[in-house]
């Protein structure tokens, strides 16, 4: 599994630089990012080079940031492929509680990066012969 970094911000004109800014200063590279927000705050979801030094510095600079484990599985480009991942998944019972999509630099192929509560999930689809990332 990766570890993803996840911080409450304020939903206000800047706030996405500041936090950025913090990252940047430490030398840390962001891999992916989702933001999501609310009328007065967000959660934004990271998954960064150091995720460990990365909370560290984000609570030291006053941010509301924990890490989560995710599920990160390569996915053909091509239509349909992450249909048969959320089948596999939906068949085996396996709950998503959220998903988004990204991209791996290195093997150039997209990746459906998702967080679940069922523990057995990474067994299961490395078990149906998907390929998971454990770094970016």
């Amino acid at each position: 599994m990766l570890n993803q970094v996840s911080v409450f911000t304020e939903n206000t004109k800047g706030a996405l630089r500041k936090m950025t800014s913090v990252l940047a200063d430490a030398n840390i590279n962001i891999y992916t990012m989702l933001a999501n927000d609310s009328a007065e705050f967000g959660i934004i979801r990271l998954i960064v080079t150091n995720p460990e030094l990365a909370v560290s510095k984000l609570q030291e600079a006053g941010y509301q940031c924990h890490m989560d484990k995710v599920v990160a599985v390569e996915m053909g480009d091509t239509p349909g492929c992450l249909d048969k991942i959320l089948d596999s998944l939906r068949q085996a019972n396996i709950s998503i509680d959220y998903l988004y999509i990204s991209y791996n630099r290195q093997a150039g192929t997209p990746v459906a990066i998702f967080k679940t509560r069922e523990m057995e999930t990474e067994t299961f689809l490395r078990g149906k012969g998907y390929v998971l990332l454990d770094t970016f």
